[in-house]
């Protein structure tokens, strides 16, 4: 495939589209920002594209909880189609509000598909986070994810709802024993830390989980604020890099799509 294409989603209260469009266009893709409406009006067009990107934002405010309203119309309306869509061997990524959207539709982590198992609930600040926090990168299972990436990420999260809950016991521990926490929040030394390193109190310090198949991911962090070298806090001061930590996200999916169909 010479050009991937990327569908990125967006809804009422949607507000990093354009950068997960930018993100996803940086790493040699197409990708294109279109509504949940166009979508839910011509379902057949999801076919024309290997990846599906939810960003980040507040979907239709998050008055019931945060991201359920699209996750629902994504369950009830597109079950079929996101069925194809991963039988297919295609792509989803979930950003922050994208991450809520992909838990409360049931697609991660996915032991039961469209029955929701997990939950992303208050922060134990019990206020909005917005800060940098140290990642570490916990298994490559997730084909966003390649072995010969550096182990600490540093990326921003804002957000209010990011704390990771599995239903219960058995479920967590499915996530652990399949080796689908992707990404944990941790110090600068990528030692397990508490508050503010974890922002939101998250159970085993998750901050992004995928799927049994590795096609699905979903992070809190938000990886399209630093794909740019100069969108490093500090950059200054330690010097431009080639690209910021986050790219290698996208870069990763494009590379997949390119070696796959």
């Amino acid at each position: 495939m010479k050009t991937p294409k990327i569908l990125v989603l967006r809804a009422a209260g949607t507000n990093c589209d354009n950068e997960t469009k930018y993100a996803f266009e940086k790493a040699g893709a197409k990708a294109e920002v279109i509504h949940i409406n166009v979508l839910l009006s011509n379902k057949k067009i999801l076919e024309n594209y290997q990846l599906l990107a939810l960003p980040g934002g507040f979907t239709y405010g998050d008055d019931v909880a945060a991201g359920k309203i699209l996750a629902n119309q994504i369950k009830y309306n597109l079950e079929d189609e996101i069925k194809n869509f991963i039988d297919a061997k295609k792509l989803i990524l979930g950003i922050c509000n994208g991450f809520q959207v992909l838990v409360r539709a049931g697609l991660l982590p996915s032991f039961e598909r469209f029955h929701q198992e997990a939950t992303l609930t208050h922060n134990d600040s019990n206020k909005f986070e917005d800060r940098w926090v140290y990642l570490k990168i916990c298994a490559d299972t997730s084909y966003f994810i390649r072995r010969e990436h550096a182990p600490i990420l540093y990326l921003p999260v804002a957000h209010g709802e990011g704390k990771f809950l599995a239903k219960d016991k058995d479920v967590l521990d499915k996530i652990v024993k399949n080796r689908q926490i992707v990404f944990q929040y941790v110090d600068e030394n990528g030692e397990d830390a508490g508050y503010p390193m974890n922002p939101n109190g998250s159970v085993l310090n998750i901050a992004g989980i995928c799927d049994q198949t590795g096609q699905i991911l979903g992070m809190m962090p938000h990886p399209e604020r630093n794909v740019d070298p100069t969108q490093h806090p500090c950059w200054t001061r330690q010097g431009l890099k080639d690209s910021g930590d986050g790219f290698l996200i996208f870069k990763n999916a494009v590379q997949y799509i390119k070696e796959f169909f």
